[in-house]
């Protein structure tokens, strides 16, 4: 059994800075990306920063510039490096995980950490 566990929400000021943190452990084979979406009250959840097993990044226009992913291999670890948060920036956090066990492509989800940004 494959599990993601996400650390690193909490509540700051407008401008401030957090830093998330998702890591994976059980039977993975291999990752093929992990990622990170949000989902505010009252919104479906959406996507946030996704990084490949090569280490491309890709981001949501409403963050780029202000939110930097990176990934540790080694510990099947992703961080999130959240700077210039906004109030609108306020969702829970869920972590997400593509990868292959040995019964083939599975994704997994995190339990979610909640941010807050305070105006």
């Amino acid at each position: 059994q494959v599990q993601l566990v996400e650390s690193g929400g909490g509540l700051v000021q407008a401008g401030g800075s957090l830093t998330l943190s998702c890591a994976a452990s059980g039977s993975i084979v291999s990752i093929n990306a992990m990622g990170w979406f949000r989902q505010a009250p009252g919104k479906q959840r959406e996507w946030v920063v996704g990084i490949t097993s090569g280490g491309r990044t890709n981001y949501a226009d409403s963050v780029k510039g202000r939110f930097t992913i990176s990934r540790d291999n080694a510990k099947s670890t992703v961080v999130l490096q959240m700077n210039s948060l906004k109030p609108e920036d306020t969702a829970v956090y869920y972590c997400k995980l593509d990868a292959r066990g040995h019964r083939g492509y599975f994704e997994v989800w995190g339990q979610g950490t909640l941010v807050t940004v305070s105006s």
